[in-house]
Formats: C-alpha cells, structure tokens, sequence
C-alpha cells in the first residue's frame, strides 16, 4: 500500500478542507454503494426528489435540487427508459411535463437509500455513536439547511 503523504498544518486546520475531504469521501463511498444499483449519484437524487415532490414538474425538480435544466433532462430520459419515472402533462399547467415514480422506480430507491444508508454509516464509523447527531446537526448549520 502506498502511503499519503503528510498534509501541511496550514491546509489540515481549516474546516473548508475537511468539509470538502470529508464530502468527496462520502461521495465515493455513495457512489460505489449505488453503482451496484446500476445508478450514478445524480440519479439517486433525482429519483429521491420525485418520490418527495411528485407530480413534480420538471423545471421545478431541477430547482429543487439545484442541477441545470438540460442535466435533469438527460437523468429523467435515463430514468424514463429503464421504466423508473413517467412524465405526463402536468395537471396544473398542461404546456409543462410532470414527473412521478412508477412502482419499479419506487422499489430502486428504497433499494438505493438503504445502500446510502448503509454507505454514510461507513463514513461517520469514526465518531462514536453518540456524536453522529449532533456532529449531523452542526453540518446542517454550517450547510445553512
């Protein structure tokens, strides 16, 4: 095994560092968990805002969760096709599509938040259980969510 070199003092003491090690190890971790699924990150996200929004328009989707229009797009015809999610005209405004989680799509994501789950375990394995909560809610302060 190749070992990492030291990380200058300087750069290890600020938490925007750690955060963003912190946040690229959770992501590979969650990534490699969903690929068993088949999925990439962004699809797990997007399959989990339909379940929370839907019927969901899709520019309003992509609101949500902060990802380019032509991005949702693309995500959703993957989705579409691998018959996860239907888009239909919206019944609020029938010039737009919205998007809802068929019952296949629904069983994916269960199947995928169980191995996010089970991935972000891994990541905060360090912290004793009693820490993770609020070691959690101080993310979500600094994360302004």
């Amino acid at each position: 095994m190749v070992e990492k070199p030291p990380v200058p003092s300087r750069i290890r003491t600020l938490p925007s560092w750690l955060l963003g090690r912190a946040a690229a190890r959770g992501r590979a971790l969650v990534a490699d968990a969903l690929e068993g699924e088949g999925l990439r990150m962004w699809h797990h996200v997007v399959l989990a805002a339909v379940a929370d929004l839907q019927p969901v328009a899709q520019a309003e989707l992509g609101r949500s969760i902060a990802l380019d229009p032509k991005d949702v797009v693309g995500i959703l015809n993957e989705l579409q096709a691998d018959g996860h999610v239907l888009r239909e005209p919206d019944p609020k405004d029938r010039r737009k599509n919205a998007v809802r989680m068929t019952p296949q799509g629904e069983r994916l994501l269960e199947r995928c938040a169980e191995a996010a789950r089970q991935a972000n375990a891994e990541l905060l394995s360090a912290l004793p259980p009693e820490e993770r909560a609020g070691f959690l809610r101080a993310l979500e302060r600094v994360a302004g969510v």
